[in-house]
């Protein structure tokens, strides 16, 4: 599959040739759906438990006597009554992590990229910018018809003064090819590759 590759402003800068293996399968969407809910419920933390009678570190010897304290009866101190003792009905240890075969995952992740390829991928030589200001990298965004929400993914690390200029415009995000994942790519209108980024992907799968 061969894509046209522009510069920062928009203007052409030559062709690509991507990887049908990568960006030219059919999407499915039980696939991605399988992915994105395994993302998202693996970013959930687990829900802390509280401790119930069993759990506190108290005396297990009967409180009082049974009978003839004028009292109620009680058995040890651990009872939700006293202070210190263990909460009644109190929440239970809830872990939401998620297991998933690396083949699916990888599968989903070319999905994602093969659906932006359709519609929505555009191919940048670099993120050099000669001038790292925000108000710089916005015109030359709105001059290459990068509006919405952007995903701009680099090679080993992303270009610190692209990062430094991106960081205050909204919708824009940028990731290291290493982090490119199917929920992010899924959830932005634009997903911009450099050049480096499609090597790095690229070999990921082939490697």
């Amino acid at each position: 599959m061969k894509i046209k590759v522009q510069n920062i402003e928009g203007a052409a800068a030559g062709d690509i040739e991507l990887s049908d293996d990568v960006f030219g399968i059919e999407p499915r969407a039980d696939i991605l759906h399988r992915v994105v809910t395994w993302q998202l419920e693996n970013r959930r933390g687990t829900a802390r438990p509280t401790r119930e009678r069993s759990d506190v570190a108290r005396t297990g010897k009967k409180f009082g006597k049974q009978k003839g304290g004028g009292t109620a009866r009680h058995g040890d101190r651990a009872a939700p009554i006293f202070i210190g003792g263990g909460k009644a009905h109190g929440a239970r240890k809830r872990d939401f992590e998620q297991s998933l075969n690396k083949k699916v995952r990888a599968l989903g992740l070319k999905m994602a990229l093969s659906t932006k390829a359709r519609s929505g991928l555009v191919v940048v030589d670099s993120l050099e910018l000669a001038d790292a200001k925000t108000k710089a990298l916005k015109g030359h965004l709105t001059k290459a018809g990068l509006t919405g929400k952007v995903l701009v993914i680099d090679g080993e690390q992303v270009d610190a003064g692209f990062k430094k200029a991106a960081g205050n415009l909204p919708g824009i995000n940028v990731l290291p090819a290493i982090g490119a994942n199917v929920y992010d790519i899924l959830n932005h209108d634009t997903l911009v590759l450099t050049k480096a980024a499609v090597e790095k992907l690229e070999a990921r799968f082939n490697g």
